[in-house]
């Protein structure tokens, strides 16, 4: 898998491919990374990548001719199939677990990351494939949603957790059907006079299973009610499920 970044702060990327999950898998080759600066596509002296709005208003706008260059210098540097343009915006779709999953099975993506008051409208028309946002609130670049996005994706390769597991266990993954993942528990058994769950010390792997679909439920429910309508609506929680959560709201 590979990411290209259109960034004007290409420095900001490095710390993805040195550090933590991400940075080992990169160095064992699970995936690469280049990142290309819209200023080195410019045509005037000056490096100019944004201008003032037409119509008015506040900010500036980044032009389109040097991030439409970046994104085709990407493409042709390439020689797996042809990827998706995703622009950082919060005006995209809100990128999800399952949108990782589908990240971390294709080739990758072409992430644009904006800067100042937006992007020119008709570079989006052109290049863009998704608009893809990190949740409703405004940063000041797309650097740090591109960063996440490449973590989540990443961490799904084959071969970049220490246990292949550890990703099943996920919240929203697909094995805990979108919900929230349970509460987790190490040594001491009793810390500050609050002792580990009887159940994870039972050793009896049923009782366990159960004991966490049920902290998961109850959790999701107690935060997240609107993953457990959607798991209900595309038919994922059990009868037992259902008998548990019934038993919540009479509670």
């Amino acid at each position: 898998m590979r990411f290209d970044v259109v960034s004007l702060f290409p420095d900001i990327f490095e710390a993805v491919c040195k550090y933590g999950v991400t940075g080992r898998a990169h160095t064992q080759g699970l995936w690469q990374l280049k990142v290309w600066n819209p200023r080195d596509f410019t045509q005037d002296v000056h490096r100019t990548v944004d201008d003032r709005p037409y119509g008015g208003g506040p900010g500036m706008v980044m032009m389109a001719q040097p991030l439409e260059d970046a994104v085709n210098a990407a493409r042709a540097d390439r020689t797996d199939e042809t990827p998706p343009v995703w622009l950082m915006s919060p005006t995209g779709r809100c990128f999800d677990q399952k949108m990782a999953q589908e990240l971390a099975l294709g080739p990758g993506a072409i992430l644009i990351c904006g800067r100042y008051e937006g992007v020119d409208q008709r570079f989006i028309d052109r290049c863009v494939t998704h608009e893809v946002s990190i949740g409703d609130f405004v940063l000041s670049g797309g650097e740090i949603p591109a960063l996440a996005i490449m973590d989540s994706a990443v961490r799904l390769l084959p071969g970049a957790l220490n246990d292949k597991e550890s990703a099943l266990q996920d919240s929203f993954h697909d094995t805990l059907t979108g919900l929230l993942d349970s509460p987790h528990f190490t040594r001491p058994e009793v810390y500050q006079g609050q002792a580990v769950p009887s159940e994870l010390l039972s050793g009896h792997h049923a009782n366990i299973a159960l004991w966490r679909r049920r902290q998961s439920l109850a959790l999701t429910m107690a935060r997240r009610p609107d993953l457990i309508e959607s798991a209900r609506q595309a038919g994922r929680l059990s009868k037992s499920d259902e008998a548990f959560l019934a038993s919540l709201t009479k509670n």
